[in-house]
């Protein structure tokens, strides 16, 4: 696998999404359906998705695709995960925090899951941010036209000095999690919900300590499982299972992560 190919080849898809994504963010005539779990979809989420397949069809024809609005599709070991609008309600609402997440997996059942996420690119065109990793070659940062930036988490390790990113509230009771995630907030220092793959991203700086969620898909974190691991940070569902595949997560630096599971096991 020629890993610097894909990483210039994800960084090129997301150049292309931006494109479509900036073009309809706040524009008059965005179309806005809700899908059958009653989350909002957006023509431009549509509009990625399909261009991102078409691109992946083109150049790498031999490799699945998983994507939030269209499904999977293909088969083999390698298998490309989109999330082509992380945040639509964010999106939708003229709110800049949104990305579009591309992520490679490749087969190995020396992993969770049974395979590997390879690299991952996370591209925030309203904020003029990007981030990228990939296995072995470290996570980075860009933001507008300054130099690329190599990220690492923080060197915190007490709950007490913590700073700690979420969703929402929504999911915790249904998952019957809200005690522990309660005990968690009122264990650390600050609390901010700056959402979706921001939380993740910005623990993955450094900048956040702890994130976590009760709900989420392969789609919403493949690309963030190896932007936080490169960045020698853990990557788990709530019940400290690795990898992206546990339906939740908590991102860490590493030091708090057996601390947060353990307190998220609470009830």
């Amino acid at each position: 696998m020629d890993l610097a190919a894909d990483v210039a080849f994800a960084q090129a898809l997301a150049d292309e999404a931006d494109a479509v994504t900036l073009a309809r963010f706040g524009a008059a005539d965005l179309l806005v359906d809700t899908k059958p779990d009653l989350t909002p979809v957006s023509d431009a989420d549509r509009t990625v998705e399909q261009l991102l397949r078409r691109r992946l069809g083109e150049e790498r024809p031999r490799d699945a695709v998983l994507g939030e609005e269209y499904g999977d599709e293909g088969a083999g070991p390698r298998r490309w995960v989109l999330d082509p609008i992380d945040g639509t309600k964010n999106f939708v609402r003229g709110v800049p925090v949104w990305a579009t997440l591309i992520a490679l997996r490749v087969a190995d059942d020396r992993a969770p899951a049974g395979a590997e996420t390879a690299l991952g690119v996370v591209s925030a065109p309203a904020l003029g941010r990007r981030w990228w990793a990939a296995r072995g070659h470290g996570s980075w940062t860009r933001f507008g036209g300054a130099p690329a930036r190599r990220l690492a988490v923080s060197g915190v390790r007490r709950l007490a000095d913590a700073s700690l990113s979420y969703s929402s509230l929504s999911g915790w009771a249904a998952r019957q999690r809200l005690p522990g995630f309660l005990q968690l907030a009122g264990s650390v220092w600050r609390t901010r919900a700056y959402g979706d793959f921001w939380s993740h991203a910005l623990v993955a700086e450094g900048a956040v300590d702890v994130s976590c969620e009760p709900d989420v898909t392969l789609w919403d974190l493949a690309a963030l499982h190896v932007l936080v691991e490169e960045a020698g940070g853990c990557f788990s569902d709530l019940d400290g299972r690795p990898g992206p595949a546990g339906g939740s997560v908590v991102c860490s630096n590493g030091a708090l992560h057996a601390q947060v599971v353990a307190v998220l096991a609470s009830r």
